[in-house]
């Protein structure tokens, strides 16, 4: 009988596809999500009853039996990681004897980026439980630079002159896959630091936007000031605000800078660069369109 390897977040972007790879090479998986209906079907999952993170005893129920958990870190919220020790005791309680965890590059408690300081809490938390775990730090994703600029064309942020090795959805999955899928000790407490091939400036970023879409994008460097003056209008609590402005700090002093070769060593292929991603994905960027709704 093959072990299960119990997969939450299945219905995001970076769950979903490692649920999907998981599938294609007949591993036993089971998905578990708060809400089942917008699980993905597929060959050789199960569908765990509903569960979130904030459950424990639901989250045990729907790990029993399963031998490893590819835990996705949930939504950013206030209480974040108390959500995440608690999953993690259930995943103890359930008799999960290994954790895979999807953590941020930089994870400690003084990193700029507020939200990476979550992924440090839960990594030594983790580690705490004496249960066999390995960390997949990723970088920004490659996704964000066109959602992050605005349909005036301009990517507005207190970046500076920082670099960013921002990654792609795809190689993270292929990575999260390999070391799912290898049944040996290799990665037991491992950190990985997934990243792209590269590092940017946002300046950069904006200059490859332009010449993938046609649309002259520009970067903006605002100050501190102007980075919560121009997202005030969102709606959106303190310490959500915070972890956006921090994020574009965290690039400014260089905590997304270094350029890592987990990914062409665990998946055996290149990480895509923003430019590639960019090609690939023209409906990342179909916003910046004039008369696109």
């Amino acid at each position: 009988m093959l072990p299960v390897i119990a997969v939450t977040g299945a219905s995001g972007r970076v769950g979903g596809r490692v649920a999907r790879r998981l599938s294609g090479a007949d591993a036993a998986t089971r998905l578990i999500g708060r809400d089942p209906t917008r699980l993905p079907e597929l060959p050789g999952a199960t569908v765990a009853r509903p569960a979130s993170y904030g459950d424990g005893e639901a989250m045990r129920r729907a790990l029993d039996g399963a031998q490893t958990l590819f835990m996705v870190s949930a939504h950013e919220a206030a209480g974040r990681v108390k959500e995440h020790c608690t999953a993690v005791d259930a995943a103890v309680a359930a008799g999960i004897e290994r954790i895979v965890y999807v953590s941020f590059v930089g994870a400690a408690p003084d990193a700029t980026f507020t939200f990476a300081r979550d992924h440090w809490h839960t990594e030594q938390y983790i580690r705490s439980c004496g249960v066999r775990h390995t960390f997949l730090r990723d970088n920004f994703y490659l996704a964000a630079f066109p959602s992050m600029t605005g349909k005036d064309g301009v990517l507005r942020g207190p970046g500076g002159q920082g670099r960013v090795a921002a990654v792609a959805h795809d190689d993270i999955a292929d990575a999260a896959a390999a070391v799912l899928l290898d049944g040996t000790r290799t990665h037991d407490r491992v950190v990985y630091d997934l990243t792209g091939p590269g590092a940017f400036t946002l300046a950069e970023a904006a200059e490859t936007l332009s010449e993938v879409t046609g649309r002259a994008v520009r970067y903006h460097l605002e100050s501190r000031e102007e980075a919560y003056a121009s997202r005030a209008g969102y709606g959106a609590e303190d310490w959500e605000v915070t972890g956006w402005v921090s994020s574009y700090e965290a690039i400014a002093k260089g905590e997304m800078a270094t350029v890592s070769d987990a990914v062409p060593r665990l998946t055996g292929h290149p990480a895509q660069g923003l430019h590639d991603y960019l090609v690939a994905h023209p409906g990342s960027w179909r916003h910046l369109l004039p008369g696109t709704p």
